[in-house]
């Protein structure tokens, strides 16, 4: 096999993985639509909903009850976020809010769920 082809093979599996790493789901991680989030979230007293767009995004309009813990700072206040609550992230579009998912799951918060679609999803009222 010349060395252009192994370079291209390689180059293909290397996007393929990066494609699958961004969009498979994260494991011990459960994925929820917003009509099921709202269910999850209606007079649950052990739940913690959490923000983790920035906070000029936040202050745009947030789902009423959530805290704002951008995922840039999401390690520096891990000690924020109680391990006894189910906790419900969200950003924009889903893809912050997984990455924030993958780093609690990690950590060994055992309750934690994500927003598919983001906040663009959510369909309810927005708080300023």
């Amino acid at each position: 096999m010349e060395i252009t082809t192994m370079i291209n093979v390689l180059l293909w599996l290397l996007l393929g993985w990066f494609v699958y790493s961004r969009f498979a789901p994260v494991k011990g991680v459960k994925n929820v639509k917003a009509d099921e989030l709202k269910k999850l979230i209606a007079n649950n007293s052990k739940k913690l909903l959490v923000d983790v767009r920035e906070p000029s995004e936040y202050r745009n309009g947030y789902i009423p009850g959530a805290i704002n813990i951008p995922l840039s700072q999401l390690k520096g206040r891990i000690k924020d976020i109680p391990t006894d609550k189910e906790i419900f992230l969200y950003c924009q579009s889903g893809m912050r809010s997984k990455q924030a998912s993958r780093i609690l799951s990690k950590i060994g918060f055992p309750n934690v769920t994500n927003l598919q679609g983001g906040i663009l999803s959510w369909n309810g009222k927005l708080t300023k």
